[in-house]
């Protein structure tokens, strides 16, 4: 399906002449479609309503900002009855990035890479690797109400990492770490995916499958146990920072495996598809898994597994951009072995 049919069954490319009933067919549409519990003609309603017509407002002005059919598509999402800054409060808790136990390297000056000298730099690697085609990636899920993205992006890496180790998928379990994983992470408050993985290493923590510490959504009472079986992180993992280095990120994709990095989400709120290449700033508030990338198109990119379920973006991922540092998806970026014992 095209990106400009996605944008016409989204109904984001209105005029600014609509009136309020084609507003309020496309709102009571929106409210219908995700379940949203307002009531018609309360103060409520059009207080949201007006919130969404400011949200298509944006999404046209993103959408002519496009300079290639393949850059970034934006429409109505689940998120598009909130304000930017409604938004921005329900995934900022997602990420302590004030931790004092990181271990990030030193800063390095921000530095755009074009396509052109990316793809250079990168003949000594396959053009497209996606770990979702070797049978080492689980589905994607929806986090909900708790802020466990650190949790999240950790173990789905792990369960990457034993797969590719073992040739077999299974689930582990995020509920161990947001209820164990103590200091600098809060559960579902938030947590710092460096912190987390100096947690795991420092304590020799053994992860244990999903369905001998299943998920509760919530943050509870830890209930690990002393054991010496289970899925342990080696002690030389990384947490780098490759501002002006992606290429080497890139590298680590392909000889090594998936990533866990912290991103800038806020100019997620309305994305679709396509490749994020602008827009995209770098306060650190939300963590996913790199699970690929992409470099045989005009736009080479990186794939992004997020934790909004499927419905949102592309089945649940995004892609974007590489060499410019997009949404500072190269500040706090993390690799590692397993154990498995």
């Amino acid at each position: 399906m095209s990106y400009l049919l996605i944008l016409l069954i989204n109904g984001v490319l209105i005029g600014n002449n609509d009136d309020n009933n084609i507003i309020n067919n496309k709102f009571n549409c929106f409210v219908n479609k995700y379940n949203k519990t307002y009531k018609t003609d309360s103060k409520e309603f059009y207080k949201r309503r007006d919130i969404f017509q400011d949200s298509l407002n944006h999404i046209n002005w993103l959408n002519n900002q496009r300079i290639s059919d393949n850059s970034a598509v934006y429409g109505i999402t689940r998120f598009s009855d909130l304000t930017p800054q409604e938004f921005q409060q329900i995934i900022q808790k997602h990420v302590n990035n004030q931790s004092p136990k990181r271990r990030i390297l030193k800063t390095k000056k921000r530095s755009f890479i074009s396509s052109k000298e990316l793809k250079t730099f990168l003949k000594d690697v396959p053009q497209k690797v996606d770990y979702r085609q070797q049978n080492a990636v689980t589905k994607v899920i929806n986090q909900g109400d708790c802020g466990a993205c650190w949790a999240l992006s950790i173990v789905e890496t792990i369960e990457t990492m034993v797969a590719l180790k073992t040739s077999s998928l299974r689930k582990y379990s995020v509920q161990q770490l947001i209820d164990c994983a103590n200091e600098d992470n809060k559960g579902c408050d938030g947590g710092d995916t460096c912190a987390a993985l100096v947690w795991m290493a420092e304590n020799n923590v053994r992860l244990q499958t999903a369905d001998k510490y299943p998920t509760t959504g919530t943050s509870g009472k830890c209930k690990q146990t002393e054991t010496k079986h289970g899925i342990a992180i080696s002690g030389n993992f990384t947490c780098d920072n490759f501002i002006s280095n992606e290429p080497q990120m890139v590298r680590l994709l392909a000889n090594h495996g998936p990533l866990v990095v912290a991103v800038d989400a806020k100019s997620w709120q309305h994305y679709l598809g396509g490749v994020i290449q602008y827009h995209c700033q770098r306060d650190l508030n939300h963590a996913v898994q790199i699970v690929g990338y992409d470099l045989t198109g005009d736009i080479p990119y990186y794939i992004i597994r997020n934790t909004w379920d499927t419905s949102f973006g592309i089945d649940g991922y995004l892609h974007i951009a590489i060499g410019n540092n997009l949404c500072g998806i190269a500040e706090e970026v993390s690799a590692f072995d397993v154990v498995i014992e």
